[in-house]
């Protein structure tokens, strides 16, 4: 198969959970307590930890990556430091993207903005956004597509993020798609509003996702630990079903997000595991649908990140994973291990088949 994409991961903040307190264990808790830890970040230690993440996304099989790196003026630009030198040094093994995006605001935030086109200028490749902590969310969103057109780049967003269904900005974000003409070319991330709309309203959002060609990544691991966290009994799952998006046409991935930090104290960087997890929550029970797990952390996500020559096809570059399954849907449900790698028809990874030492 061609190998794993993680189109979604925040390497900078990636492993400092032994560092932080994690009482309540919900988004405010954890976008506050990783704020607190940003300031004493170096370019040092961000390089170290997310050196680490990276060689186990590799031992994973992953040949491409899309890191999510803040910005803003607690950590400057120390954290695309540590980030940046991984591009050259890992290119051997994976190829690894930027997106620079404002966790705790933008236009309530001074400086931010300055810091923002710097990264981008030195390193970053795409612009994101996190409207739901600004003063003004749509304002923020109408900035991050000015700053894209400005710049001819692609849009990743998280958005959403939320236990109701209230007022999605995922429709504004369509709008506003179609206005800059910038379909196909905008990705929103968790949405898990989506997971608590009635059935007319997702339906309603997946027509306008589909038209306006924004696409979505799910992040299941994250999504699980954070969302619920109000309720006592029966509580949400708050992952939005990607597959049932897919058949109304909207684009979709799944991919990691954190990795052991308060959003998501857990995490192997396998994506055929946070594949099967999905596969769990959403209780997916069609084989095509089992299928298509599969494919949102391969040809999904690399159509999602407008990759070139990806896949299994004559004159593509052999970025490849060999599985220990016969199928797609064996590989997920079992959660078969990677055995062997490729980047670019170099081998990168070696799993020995696990042995029985019969009696």
């Amino acid at each position: 198969m061609p190998g794993f994409i993680e189109t979604h991961i925040h390497l900078d903040k990636s492993r400092i959970l032994g560092r932080c307190q994690a009482q309540r264990g919900d988004l405010e808790e954890a976008i506050g307590e990783v704020a607190k830890q940003k300031k004493s970040f170096t370019a040092e230690d961000v390089y170290t930890r997310a050196k680490a993440t990276l060689e186990r996304a590799i031992l994973q099989g992953t040949t491409h990556m899309r890191t999510h790196l803040e910005v803003d003026p607690g950590i400057g630009l120390r954290g695309l430091e540590g980030v940046r030198p991984l591009i050259e040094e890992y290119k051997w093994a994976i190829d690894l993207q930027i997106c620079i995006f404002p966790q705790e605001g933008l236009l309530n935030n001074p400086g931010t903005e300055e810091l923002m086109l710097e990264a981008l200028s030195s390193g970053g490749s795409v612009i994101g956004a996190a409207p739901y902590t600004d003063s003004s969310p749509k304002g923020q969103i109408d900035r991050v597509f000015e700053i894209a057109r400005d710049r001819d780049i692609d849009i990743d967003m998280h958005l959403d993020f939320a236990p109701n269904p209230d007022d999605p900005d995922l429709l504004y974000v369509c709008q506003q798609a179609e206005k800059y003409k910038w379909g196909g070319r905008v990705a929103i991330g968790h949405v898990t509003k989506l997971s608590t709309a009635p059935k007319e309203m997702f339906e309603a959002c997946a027509k306008r996702m589909a038209d306006a060609g924004v696409a979505l990544t799910v992040l299941p691991s994250t999504d699980l630990y954070l969302m619920g966290r109000h309720q006592y009994e029966s509580r949400m799952r708050g992952v939005t079903e990607a597959h049932r998006l897919l058949h109304h046409g909207v684009n979709c991935s799944l991919s990691t997000n954190n990795v052991l930090n308060p959003f998501t104290p857990f995490g192997d960087c396998s994506l055929i595991r946070m594949a099967n997890l999905y596969a769990n929550i959403a209780q997916v029970g069609a084989a095509s649908d089992t299928r298509e797990c599969l494919h949102m952390v391969t040809t999904r996500s690399a159509k999602l990140l407008n990759l070139k020559d990806y896949g299994v096809a004559l004159g593509a570059h052999a970025d490849l994973a060999v599985l220990d399954a016969e199928s797609p849907e064996q590989a997920i449900a079992e959660v078969a291990p990677v055995l062997y790698a490729f980047k670019r028809g170099h081998r990168t990874l070696t799993r020995p088949r696990p042995e029985l030492h019969r009696p």
